[in-house]
């Protein structure tokens, strides 16, 4: 049994490049799945179409959720495929299993009133607090992704036009607007950068010690003002991102501007906040209408 792992995670990480963690969740699915033939009296190698069943729909009567069952099934489908193509099993048992329809999972996101809050939160005049107002401010107006925010470089960042050059992932590059707003708090951090920036570092955003802020650090002092603002909420760099896209939508903006803001590769992607919207459209409608 953990031969078959070790070998299926190995191909994994080698051929398909995944991450860490959901090495280790693979793991965990395909351990729970050997116990469960072993329970059973059955071998994974004589196992039918009717055992996986059997077994998903065990997890299911045990409480397991849509998710988690969707996972096991791409373990499980991807496991099979993998001994095929090594030569340890001749037929694959999991050819037709079929996940489980999931609803879209939301994405959190801050009410305008709330991001209003967290931007005067962050006002202060120390070089810290202006560098912070200046990264909150750039990040809702993009849209950007966090890793994206703290690569940027002084170059990227045209306050004049106003836009900012963003190479995202798969280095692909867009072009993103700068609102009024950014521009000005931007410039008031450019005034002060001046003084940490070490001769020849381009990097925008710098720590204390003059290098490139860590998405870290910008994560904590995000929680520290999200405190500070009384937002309850569990936050982080990508709610923001998800704010922004959410507010562009319900100010009326088209999918696919937004689709290009973002730097999404399918609208598929996008479409997703769509659903945010009607969420807060039956919200309204639950509150105010008569028959809500």
């Amino acid at each position: 049994m953990e031969i078959y792992i070790r070998e299926f995670t190995a191909y994994l990480s080698a051929e398909k490049g995944l991450a860490r963690n959901t090495l280790l969740a693979y793991q965990s699915d395909l351990k729970q799945y050997f116990l469960y033939l072993e329970k059973i009296g059955k071998k994974f190698s004589t196992v039918a179409h009717e055992d996986l069943t059997d077994y998903l729909w065990n997890l299911k009567q045990s409480g397991h959720k849509p998710r988690s069952i969707y996972r096991v099934i791409e373990t499980l489908r991807h496991f099979y495929r993998f001994l095929m193509m090594e030569g340890h099993i001749t037929h694959d048992p999991a050819t037709n299993l079929l996940p489980p329809r999931l609803a879209p999972k939301l994405p959190k996101k801050l009410s305008i009133e709330e991001v209003d809050r967290l931007l005067r939160a962050a006002s202060g005049t120390s070089e810290r607090e202006i560098r912070n107002r200046a990264m909150l401010e750039l990040l809702y107006a993009t849209g950007l992704r966090v890793s994206e925010l703290v690569n940027l470089d002084v170059d990227n960042v045209d306050l004049n036009v106003g836009f900012v050059r963003v190479i995202g992932k798969g280095n692909k590059e867009r072009i993103v607007p700068i609102g009024k707003s950014a521009r000005v708090f931007i410039r008031k951090y450019l005034a002060v950068r001046e003084k940490r920036a070490k001769p020849g570092y381009n990097g925008l955003f710098l720590s204390k010690l003059g290098k490139k802020m860590s998405r870290i650090e910008f994560w904590r002092q995000l929680k520290n003002y999200a405190k500070l603002a009384g937002i309850t909420q569990e936050i982080t760099p990508h709610v923001l991102r998800h704010s922004f896209a959410t507010h562009l939508l319900a100010g009326g903006a088209d999918l696919r501007f937004v689709q290009e803001m973002l730097g999404h590769s399918s609208i598929a992607t996008t479409q997703i906040y769509t659903s945010v919207d009607k969420e807060r459209l039956k919200e309204l409608h639950k509150k105010f209408h008569p028959r809500g």
